[in-house]
């Protein structure tokens, strides 16, 4: 047997499930509206246009 095939002869050791979670510190998410009200906008750009 070659040293090639001997390598893959054998499972690698178990990994513990606390040794594959990372953690890393986040900032919040921003706001995708950019503090605006889509509704309102909507309203203004499409809704009032015919009076």
């Amino acid at each position: 047997m070659t040293p090639d095939q001997d390598r893959f002869k054998h499972l690698p050791k178990r990994v513990r499930l606390e040794d594959t979670i990372t953690t890393a510190e986040t900032e919040p998410v921003p706001d995708p509206d950019g503090d605006r009200d889509p509704d309102r906008d909507f309203l203004i750009r499409y809704g009032l246009g015919g009076v």
